[in-house]
């Protein structure tokens, strides 16, 4: 085929219409290229489990291995929707080329996304993690733990709000109450046998719920089809039927759902209403979503965990025994911020011996002249162990009265020690002191001032001002990657179980790229390429039963 020659311009030959011959797309793809490190990654696993959720018979299905490789190549490359998937390996020689051909509509690959690697996303991400542990790119000696706020597919205006539905319950039995004991002031003989009590059918001061008002309309209905012409008595079960027994069930109903949250969406029950925030709003907004919480080492993630929770302090303990369900083995160190210093965690790592480089709210206000000169703050206050007392800045003792027992949100007993002013009375300092009405008060945690001072101690040597350091270059930004560069920043799925199929597509993505860009610095300069360049890969079969 001979250039086209215009004057003195030569242009390269151009010709759609001439018959060539087919080409691989294999040859098209550069030796190192990301895709090549997807689809060895996943030819090593033996997906056993995700081929046991086909029922078979019918049409042939698309091969699971096929559609995995598809997809976490399609979130490494800022492609999340199902469409444009499947428009994608219509066009992009690089799906074309893990797809072998295929073409998957979006169906199809939606529901293999939502339905058959729920359950199944874990082992893989696990798999590739001890893929990693063998080669020495991780050791999990070091865990950077942090968690970020990611919105779900929800709703944004579907809340269902926990204090408001106890309010309305609390109303509507108020309401149901009164109404009975209008009906019992109609009938004298249930007054001489009841008195002032509620109805045999509802108890004694017992709450009332949807079984106990049902049982209760039956029996008012007993006594209406023997007084059919008792007005008051069918206003009343017309009201209880129709009114007060559906709202009963919807507020039972939605205290389910809520599970203890104070609050869900209606439109994926699993989120919870969180504050996002947002580069524009200094205090984000209130928006459904999920608490992802996730743990890197050299900005590979390790451990991931989806969590209802928004604060932070509650979730630490569930995502390291996710871990542990996931690697069977625990980290040497955990490193965190202060969102994560309650002495529930600190007791369970302590207990795991597992040494933290926690910090606590506090840390860096206690070195601060202003704390240091405040006389008045707890932290400052004269302890006389002889006497057991605290002294304060006007001379006065804080005796022992008592202990007090506390349960945090996850169930964890606390305990802490009263101490109280003998007289705060006429002291010239009381409005710097306290605001409170009567003596000072102050609740003294030992075991919690022990964990403080440990945590202390070890985040101010040399080891631990490193680890402070490396901490927001570690997991933040791996959350900066996914959320900023790769554009992640609402879930497609919903429900606990969707949510988790994303986030484990999300950290294979990520630490296949990763991982890709370490080989990368590591043959960067080399004369010559090999023909396989991860023949590590090629060397580890992955087994998932």
């Amino acid at each position: 085929m001979k250039r086209v020659n215009h004057g003195r311009v030569i242009f390269k030959p151009y010709h759609q219409h001439q018959l060539q011959l087919p080409q691989d797309l294999e040859e098209m793809i550069p030796t190192h290229h990301l895709v090549r490190i997807v689809n060895l990654a996943v030819d090593r696993m033996k997906l056993n489990k995700v081929v046991s959720g086909y029922r078979g018979g019918g049409t042939s299905s698309y091969h699971p291995m096929m559609l995995l490789k598809v997809l976490i190549y399609a979130y490494t490359q800022r492609i999340y929707s199902s469409r444009q998937i499947a428009k994608t390996i219509r066009e992009n020689i690089h799906f074309m080329w893990l797809a072998g051909g295929n073409r998957p509509d979006f169906r199809t690959i939606n529901r293999f996304r939502s339905s058959h690697l729920k359950g199944t996303i874990e082992q893989v991400f696990a798999a590739v993690v001890e893929l990693l542990l063998s080669e020495g790119l991780i050791d999990l000696k070091d865990y950077f733990v942090d968690g970020t706020k990611i919105e779900s597919a929800a709703n944004r205006y579907s809340f269902v709000w926990g204090k408001s539905t106890r309010t309305f319950k609390t109303r509507l039995q108020g309401q149901v109450r009164e109404l009975l004991r209008q009906i019992e002031d109609c009938n004298e003989a249930e007054n001489e046998r009841y008195g002032d009590r509620d109805l045999a059918e509802l108890g004694e001061d017992v709450p009332i719920d949807s079984a106990r008002l049902e049982q209760a309309l039956n029996r008012l209905n007993e006594r209406l089809s023997q007084t059919p012409d008792d007005r008051e008595l069918k206003q009343a079960v017309k009201k209880i039927e129709k009114d007060y027994l559906p709202r009963q069930r919807k507020y039972e109903d939605q205290e389910r759902k809520l599970a203890g949250r104070n609050s869900y969406s209606k439109t994926d029950e699993d989120a919870t209403f969180m504050r996002m925030k947002e580069d524009h709003m200094r205090n984000g907004q209130l928006k459904p979503g999920y608490n992802v919480q996730m743990g890197t080492q050299h900005q590979f993630i390790i451990g991931y965990s989806l969590h209802q929770k928004p604060t932070d302090t509650t979730v630490l303990i569930p995502h390291l025994k996710k871990l542990y369900q996931q690697l069977g083995r625990l980290p040497d160190t955990v490193i965190a911020d202060a969102g994560y210093g309650s002495e529930e965690n600190y007791r369970y790592l302590d207990d795991q011996g597992i040494r933290a480089y926690v910090k606590y709210n506090n840390l860096h206000l206690e070195k601060k002249t202003r704390f240091k000169k405040d006389l008045f703050r707890v932290e400052n206050l004269v302890y006389d162990e002889t006497e057991d007392t605290f002294i304060c800045p006007a001379g006065r003792r804080l005796r022992y009265v008592g202990d007090e027992a506390y349960v945090t949100e996850n169930g964890y007993a606390a305990q802490g020690r009263i101490y109280v002013c003998d007289d705060c009375r006429k002291c010239q300092y009381r409005k710097a002191c306290h605001k409170g009405k009567g003596n000072r008060q102050i609740r003294i945690n030992r075991r919690l001032q022990q964990y403080r001072h440990r945590a202390r101690e070890l985040l101010d040597s040399e080891t631990g001002l490193k680890y402070r350091s490396r901490r927001p270059v570690e997991v933040e930004s791996v959350f900066g990657q996914i959320k900023h560069n790769r554009g992640f920043r609402r879930f497609l799925l919903r429900g606990l179980e969707g949510v988790g199929v994303e986030c484990g597509l999300l950290a294979l993505a990520h630490n296949l790229m990763k991982w890709q860009t370490v080989k990368q610095a590591q043959t960067k300069g080399a004369s010559t390429y090999s023909s396989n360049p991860y023949p590590f890969i090629n060397n580890h079969r992955i087994d998932l039963n």
